[in-house]
């Protein structure tokens, strides 16, 4: 099975763009880092309030309520979202994702294996103070958004307009990037 689609991973998290993830799975981090290999148990990679999450995530999806992710599924939600004119071909490919149907297991386990793809803070963080010479902690919104939006997996206007909305700029136009990783790894701002 592939790691779950970018879309189905933008359904879930809206606000940030869809190849990155919004929380790396803590358990499965810690099992990495001891060299275990992982289990098979999809539900011991995640803390009970990831996979409450993902639940209410999958129930939405679930237009249907029939405990399945199936394409009408998905151009439902999608058109719910304003995605009016998704090709069939493209929800295909989002379910050929998966060995088979699409259930909360199933759903599951797409986002742990995408998951645990996910670079450590430290190395996201690694890559930005490449673009950050001065080690400030920041980088010019400007900057950063024609970066995001030129180069590589470019980010559309819709994704920028909310990953400034998720990491607003200071009043002098600078994005405190140190946040953008802590959240992209942890899921959630830090207190401070």
């Amino acid at each position: 099975m592939g790691a779950a689609s970018p879309c189905l991973l933008f359904l879930y998290q809206p606000n940030l763009h869809s190849n990155r993830p919004k929380m790396a799975p803590k358990k499965a981090k810690r099992r990495q880092a001891a060299g275990d290999s992982g289990s098979s148990n999809v539900f011991s990679m995640f803390e009970q309030s990831q996979i409450q999450e993902y639940k209410e995530a999958f129930t939405i999806i679930d237009q249907n309520r029939d405990g399945i992710i199936s394409k009408d599924d998905l151009r439902d939600v999608l058109a719910s979202m304003g995605q009016l004119n998704v090709k069939n071909e493209e929800l295909e490919a989002m379910i050929k994702e998966a060995s088979g149907p699409i259930n909360f297991t199933v759903f599951l386990t797409m986002f742990g294996e995408k998951l645990k793809g996910a670079d450590p803070e430290d190395v996201i963080l690694t890559a930005f103070k490449v673009l950050d010479p001065e080690a400030t902690g920041s980088i010019k919104k400007e900057f950063l958004e024609e970066l995001l939006t030129t180069q590589c997996d470019r980010f559309s206007k819709e994704e920028i307009k909310n990953m400034w909305s998720a990491f607003p700029p200071d009043v002098a136009g600078n994005v405190d990037y140190k946040n953008i990783c802590y959240v992209i790894t942890h899921g959630e701002e830090k207190e401070e």
